[in-house]
């Protein structure tokens, strides 16, 4: 379980995003004309805290959007699975914590704002890494701790960085503080959307172990809460939209619960079937995997063809593989690096190294 934050520009207009994701459009045998170009499905209703109405019962998908989706949650998948192997591999070291499962929550919350929007998450932050701009190439090598990685191989799986999105914080005790930021930013009315993805297991204990109450969506109190399925893309998207649009009409601040479930354990070091079978994995994954839930409404739908989805899982693996390959023989970053970037646009200044006598530059 995490939480996430999502400051929102009060300005922010709606805009067409076309994502470095966007899928390639190769079809077979089939030209564009024979494809579904647009399609409405009912998505399930969310619990609603101290709100009279909630997000939409129906959402609506373009065939550009949902490859677009397809691709980015694949992409994710399949840089975590390699990200395990490299672990088990010991060329990862040091805390890993793997987001397989919850796709849906980081693309559908992308899906629902902008890219100007300000995003800061948990130690579980590969994935929004991914969707707010950074490359499989750069979070790679991060992992590896190289000089490539989106960090300069300084920060590791707990923190990565783009612009606007302010990495993942590895300490949970800091989050403690959750209630007291619930109180300033209702008395101030900040356009803030908190975010709870209730992966149903706080490490290895079950929520129904740990809490009285389990509806998360709740604990704001006097801020208003959704619970909404985060194992469905097109779910979480329309009740980021809505709100987001809460949060921008300066109502201000809105909880919501995300309910998702992560395939590994809590970290690397777990393996994450003491505490739940193999069994419950299993049904999770056959009965409410995110991305086969796409995957069957855009095939069901006429708007795409299994070939053009097992395309985009080639280029994918590919991707990964390039960046697994890049993520391993890159340097590593010199001594020298080791102080720099403690200030943005700062002139160099002299750094006490880890003796009296050794001295480091930092440069920005």
């Amino acid at each position: 379980m995490q939480m996430l934050l999502c400051y929102l520009s009060r300005l922010a207009q709606p805009q067409v995003l076309r994502s470095r994701f966007a899928a390639s459009l190769v079809v077979a045998s089939r030209s564009y004309a024979d494809f579904t170009p647009e399609a409405t499905f009912d998505i399930k209703k969310v619990d609603l805290h101290r709100l009279e109405e909630g997000p939409p019962l129906t959402a609506t998908l373009t065939r550009e959007e949902g490859l677009k989706y397809y691709r980015t949650m694949q992409t994710i998948r399949r840089m975590e699975l390699k990200a395990d192997q490299l672990y088990k591999q010991k060329i990862i070291r040091g805390f890993c914590h793997l987001y397989d499962g919850q796709e849906a929550c980081a693309v559908g919350i992308e899906g629902g704002i902008t890219l100007s929007d300000h995003l800061i998450t948990a130690y579980r932050a590969h994935g929004y890494t991914l969707t707010r701009g950074g490359t499989v190439r750069e979070i790679m090598a991060e992992l590896t701790g190289r000089r490539g990685g989106i960090a300069k191989g300084k920060g590791g799986s707990m923190h990565m960085y783009t612009k606007n999105f302010y990495g993942g914080n590895g300490i949970v005790g800091a989050q403690g503080q959750i209630f007291e930021t619930y109180n300033m930013s209702s008395l101030w009315k900040l356009p803030i959307i908190f975010i709870c993805e209730n992966n149903q297991y706080a490490m290895g204990t079950s929520v129904e172990r740990s809490a009285a109450s389990t509806e998360y969506y709740k604990r704001g109190d006097y801020i208003p809460g959704i619970r909404v399925d985060g194992m469905d893309v097109l779910c979480v998207r329309e009740a980021t939209k809505f709100a987001a649009a809460h949060c921008r009409s300066g109502k201000g601040p809105i909880l919501m619960e995300l309910q998702t479930y992560r395939y590994h354990g809590h970290s690397m070091s777990d393996p994450g079937v003491s505490y739940r079978t193999r069994e419950e994995i299993q049904e999770v994954r056959s009965k409410s995997d995110p991305i086969s839930m796409l995957k069957d409404r855009m095939l069901s739908n006429n708007m795409a063809s299994i070939e053009e989805l097992k395309e985009i899982d080639i280029a994918v693996r590919k991707e990964i593989e390039d960046a697994a390959q890049f993520a391993t023989t890159d340097p590593e970053p010199p001594l020298d690096d080791l102080c720099s970037h403690i200030f943005a646009n700062d002139q160099p200044f002299e750094v006490r190294g880890a003796t009296p006598w050794t001295k480091l530059t930092s440069t920005s």
